[in-house]
């Protein structure tokens, strides 16, 4: 028996490690299994080049539990090592880059987020929860002796011969007191499903029963291994291969929580001028932004990374779901690093491009199809426009307009739709929109008898949308259309005369003014048609859309923090207005003036608790 010191001055490097290699202990799996389907792909092409001559055999690898012995072992049918491997890949080079880990990271708390594997430290992530590994390996090549290398976490290590029948590695962790919880079958399952769950190697955790019928129709129960990964998955295959249900299984493969069905998806594969696969889904997006539970998954050579993708795609693709793949990304990198890699940059910018042409591709090919899937991915569109401008010039093409009717255009149209009849005096063409419907109906209905054309801007980030709009868009407003009176939606040359003289109107002011909230209401004369409504509430553009953004986090906070002010505005060409300034009875007038007043409030959603059960009584009153 051999024993040794390995080569490094630190003493206490296994205390580093373990507090400061991973943020999450239970990687430590990952980085085995990984190794261990490492060393397995490697039997595999030396046998396929013919430098291993012999059986490949049953080359899966298996992980197995002995709460007995408080011991986890990883089990390979790879390559293997010789003594001289096992002192060359675990005593010298690993520990080397470990001293270097050390000399760096022993006084930093961030050591969570350095780039591990370039310190060659994945294998001592077993040390993060072992008070002891041992390694018993036995090399392919004829005639190899095994040997068992033990380590207890300091640096020293033992190395001797042993029996072992065939080739391969085994990894056994003596788990530690403090990490029991990986004796747990439902811990260790959680972990295998998370980051080895598309591996390209089979892996065995355990055995389940079956039951199986003969020809006579006679049940025998049989124990069949579990394997809890699926080699081959869908992105790793060619798109020729695959139909549509092939796509929507592994959606559900990859999200078994989630029952909704895709809407489409994009199958990326490059390889130059980086390595990328992948599949992306467009789920529907819902327009209020709930946590995205079903991320986009990162691998690297089928091992999974990280959920967390913000520094590898831009944020709007973030809304999307599946996996992309790359081996040009780093196992374990901070994210300062990927903010700087060029690869990274590449593989964003190519991800836009793809996201953005297929779109395009799907506008084009099937336009009714992209009009009824439009409100489901609205908000991801706009997100994408609103963030990057190479995505807006893409964009622009297929991007659409609704209006109150559910007709659809894309910009071009819209704008040749709306320009004989919204441009205003001032040549500037107004886009008339509302954000509710319903409850601006009277608004939309006013605006529909002067010919104008309404669009239905309700998706949550539409109050920035529609400030990006008006900056890219010459030439152009958007104007909400309960902002104003319809006459002055968009203003043209003429005004119509108003049948109440200047004296008339300051002494209905005076009135108004007695019956309603000053600091909530300015009061303001209109001369309107006589079928348009005798009192119109309105908010004036600016302040709304600032209040709006404020809300939204985007805007500034001193208009957040004002009151809400409203136009109280008298059509003063109403029959009703009329009546009420030729009213001789002064308590009817008021009675008028707060009947007319309140009924403007309520067609806004302003009445509300005392003021509204005193117009219902009064209006009772008035019908008796």
């Amino acid at each position: 028996m051999a024993t040794g010191k390995i080569n490094v001055q630190t003493e206490n490097i296994f205390p580093i490690i373990k507090k400061f290699l991973y943020s999450d202990h239970e990687i430590f799996l990952r980085e085995l299994v990984s190794n261990a389907v490492d060393a397995t792909q490697k039997i595999k092409m030396l046998s396929s080049l013919g430098e291993f001559k012999g059986e490949l055999g049953d080359v899966k690898i298996e992980v197995k539990l002995d709460k007995d012995k408080k011991t986890l072992t990883i089990s390979d049918r790879g390559i293997g090592m010789s003594a001289e491997d096992v002192e060359k890949y675990i005593t010298q080079v690993a520990f080397s880059g470990a001293e270097e880990f050390v000399k760096q990271y022993k006084d930093k708390t961030d050591a969570v987020n350095s780039i591990i594997g370039h310190f060659g430290l994945g294998f001592y992530s077993a040390f993060m929860v072992s008070a002891k590994v041992e390694v018993v390996t036995r090399n392919f090549r004829e005639g190899s002796k095994a040997v068992r290398w033990e380590c207890d976490g300091s640096p020293e290590y033992t190395m001797d011969e042993c029996e072992k029948e065939s080739r391969g590695t085994d990894i056994i962790l003596h788990i530690a007191d403090d990490s029991l919880e990986f004796l747990e079958e439902q811990r260790i399952t959680h972990i295998l499903n998370k980051y080895c769950k598309f591996l390209p190697v089979e892996i065995k955790f355990g055995q389940h029963e079956e039951t199986d019928k003969d020809e006579a129709g006679v049940e025998t129960k049989t124990q069949h291994d579990t394997i809890i990964n699926n080699p081959h998955p869908a992105w790793t295959r060619k798109p020729a291969e695959l139909k549509d249900e092939d796509y929507k299984s592994f959606y559900h493969e990859l999200y078994p929580g989630n029952f909704e069905e895709p809407l489409f998806w994009i199958h990326l594969n490059v390889d130059y001028p980086f390595n990328l696969t992948g599949i992306l889904y467009f789920p529907k997006i819902k327009k209020s932004f709930e946590i995205q539970k079903d991320k986009i998954q990162l691998y690297c050579n089928q091992v999974f990374v990280t959920d967390s993708v913000g520094e590898i795609v831009p944020d709007f693709l973030a809304l999307l779901q599946g996996v992309i793949d790359s081996p040009d990304i780093p196992l374990n990198v901070s994210r300062s690093y990927l903010q700087s890699d060029s690869n990274v940059k590449k593989i964003s910018s190519h991800i836009t491009k793809k996201v953005a042409d297929k779109l395009e591709e799907l506008f084009k090919k099937d336009r009714a199809d992209f009009e009824q899937k439009w409100e489901d991915i609205k908000v991801f569109v706009q997100y994408g426009m609103l963030s990057e401008d190479k995505f807006f010039e893409k964009a622009k093409n297929f991007a659409l307009f609704k209006n109150t009717e559910g007709n659809c255009f894309t910009y071009e149209e819209y704008e040749a739709h709306i320009k004989p009849v919204q441009t205003d005096k001032d040549k500037k063409l107004v886009y008339l929109y509302t954000n509710h419907a319903t409850e601006q109906h009277s608004f939309v209905e006013a605006a529909k008898t002067r010919g104008y054309d309404v669009l239905v801007m309700d998706s949550p980030i539409d109050v920035h949308f529609l400030n990006f709009l008006e900056s890219k868009l010459p030439e152009s407003t958007f104007v909400r259309v309960d902002s104003d009176t319809v006459e002055r939606l968009i203003k043209k040359e003429d005004s119509m005369p108003s049948k109440l003289s200047e004296d008339e109107q300051k002494a209905l002011q005076s009135l108004i003014e007695e019956e309603i909230p000053k600091e909530k209401f300015k009061v303001e004369f209109e001369s309107l048609s006589e079928t348009d409504q005798p009192v119109v509430i309105t908010k004036p553009e600016f302040m709304r859309r600032m209040k709006d953004m404020s809300a939204l986090g985007g805007g500034n906070s001193f208009y957040g923090s004002l009151p809400d002010m409203h136009n109280l505005v008298i059509n003063t060409n109403h029959p009703l207005i009329t009546k009420i300034v030729s009213e001789k009875d002064n308590g009817k007038k008021k009675l008028l003036i707060r009947q007319a007043t309140d009924l403007a409030m309520l067609s806004q959603g302003l009445l509300k608790g005392e003021g509204l059960s005193t117009f219902i009584r009064r209006s009772v009153e008035l019908i008796g």
